[in-house]
């Protein structure tokens, strides 16, 4: 294998190490990080890693897995977290990271052609210092890349304004599972076969797009870019229940108002955001932090060395103490006198951003106290420093993990309930709702939850995913919105989208006739 790969892509660039292996088991889902964290160091490792060069090497590597019959599964920057890059001792992880060139920015057209491997942070700043930017923005932009957004269906924080990566792609070139290469903007204007049989539709990009190389590995992407925005509209509003919140929402949105950003967090999530009253700035120590400073104001000055790990002890102590009774925890946060925090913003270079920035705070101020634009302003300022808090949580002995779903505004509040009341006696959990739309909005839940050792801890993780997302197939939700499916929803799936796997099914059967391309995701 290593000698035949080697002659494909170059023998540097065919990895079996050991620990190359290791550190492809796993993308950022953390049921992987709870066993790696456990020393369970062999529950995804894949048989060897290949990093290709350009479309002509995915092509060739592509081939000789087909021929000998050899599961491929695509990697990127590695920050999914439903498990979407991980294979077993059978599997070829294809590594796309050396496709990151910028291949032409076209002015003239507002259009950015580039490879998959490209970071988001990398290709966003090139095209800022063009005077150009692509409006996504997750929170993972330093190590997410265009790839990844394009095959797990991506959102930015300004979905609003900008719209999901679904809508910001005109085209791509993808590599099928037969080594064969689909140009979705050719094939696009080709004529429809008119056979019964026939499965093409009129835009492929929709096919390929969130198909997670089950189909296909995506090596080129023409997006749509717009110019920087010059006019900058940031509020905070403070709302006494989460129902008034949506209705100003709903109200705003279904008049043809789009904010750049909307982002309403529940009456904890606002609590631990440290949204204050009007005139004073929010503050966003993380759980652990504040935990990390009580402890620290309890100790003598006299320490030095000793230090970090007597308070890393005393904390471990107090999250496994507070996470470790999430029964006991969520009612408190329950009883809790509290409020909801919305944060939004607008963002244009056109005179009317003014008037909708105004227009739409009028209607939050008939539903809550505007807080003026401090809060807006702080949460622009560490939006992304979200992404850098699970880390010191994971490495207390908790886990964190978030679930994003979607429904229709009546619904919303059935679904917010149903999940919350599921999850309540695993883990901790809060929410915020964002990336709204005229007919709903999603709901990103985030929970924790603490376990003594490896096994229960992952019994526990499980137990938390089963019921949080047959609450959401029980409410008529969807069970993904924009972070993928992976196998960590692939069991849900068939209750999402009705006809939907014999839709995969028949276009998996057209283009990956081996059943080599990731197998296990989306559908199991």
């Amino acid at each position: 294998m290593r000698d035949e790969l080697g002659e494909l892509v170059g023998p540097q660039w065919v990895r079996t190490s050991f620990p190359d292996r290791l550190a492809y088991q796993n993308d950022c889902w953390p049921r992987g990080i709870i066993l790696t964290r456990g020393r369970r160091l062999d529950h995804h490792l894949p048989s060897a890693i290949v990093q290709p060069a350009d479309e002509a090497e995915v092509i060739a590597v592509v081939q000789w897995a087909a021929r000998r019959g050899v599961p491929i599964v695509p990697y990127g920057a590695g920050s999914g977290v439903c498990g979407g890059a991980v294979g077993d001792r059978h599997s070829l992880v294809v590594d796309l990271k050396r496709l990151n060139a910028l291949i032409d920015l076209d002015q003239q057209n507002g259009t950015v052609r580039a490879g998959p491997g490209i970071l988001g942070v990398d290709l966003e700043r090139r095209l800022q210092h063009a005077g150009w930017t692509m409006g996504h923005f997750p929170s993972s932009l330093y190590c997410s890349s265009l790839g990844g957004y394009l095959a797990a269906r991506s959102a930015g924080q300004f979905s609003s304004r900008y719209g999901k990566i679904e809508d910001m792609v005109l085209s791509m070139r993808v590599v099928t599972g037969t080594g064969d290469v689909i140009d979705t903007a050719a094939d696009y204007t080709r004529p429809r076969i008119e056979e019964p049989a026939d499965p093409i539709p009129g835009d492929l990009n929709q096919i390929f797009v969130g198909s997670e190389g089950t189909l296909g590995l995506i090596t080129e992407g023409l997006m749509r870019i717009e110019p920087i925005p010059t006019r900058l509209h940031y509020r905070g509003f403070q709302f006494p229940r989460l129902d008034l919140a949506t209705d100003a929402i709903r109200e705003l949105m279904q008049l043809g108002i789009r904010p750049t950003v909307v982002r309403l967090y529940d009456e904890f999530d606002s609590l631990i955001a440290g949204s204050k009253k009007k005139g004073q700035e929010p503050k966003a120590p993380g759980l652990l932090s504040r935990l990390g400073a009580r402890a620290r104001k309890l100790l003598p000055d006299s320490f030095d060395a000793p230090l970090d790990d007597l308070v890393e002890a005393t904390s471990r102590s107090l999250l496994g103490r507070a996470v470790g009774r999430p029964l006991w925890l969520n009612t408190v946060a329950e009883i809790l006198p509290g409020h909801s925090l919305l944060v939004l913003g607008f963002e244009g270079c056109e005179p009317f951003i003014d008037d909708d920035a105004d227009y739409a705070f009028d209607i939050c101020k008939r539903y809550g106290i505007d807080l003026g634009p401090g809060p807006g302003h702080h949460w622009l300022e560490n939006r992304y420093n979200v992404s850098y808090k699970q880390s010191p949580m994971l490495h207390m002995g908790a886990f964190v993990d978030t679930m994003e779903v979607s429904t229709t505004w009546d619904r919303l509040h059935h679904l917010y309930d149903q999940v919350r009341r599921a999850l309540r006696p695993h883990v901790f959990v809060m929410a915020h709702f964002s990336h709204v739309y005229p007919e709903g909005s999603s709901i990103y839940f985030t929970f924790a939850g603490f376990a003594p050792d490896t096994d229960s801890t992952l019994e526990k993780y499980e137990a938390t995913w089963r019921a949080g997302l047959n609450a959401v197939a029980a409410a008529g939700a969807s069970v993904a919105h924009h972070h993928g499916v992976g196998q960590s929803k692939a069991p849900w799936t068939h209750r999402d989208h009705i006809g939907g796997p014999s839709l995969f099914h028949t276009y998996k059967a057209l283009h990956d006739p081996a059943d080599i391309l990731n197998p296990g995701k989306v559908y199991p």
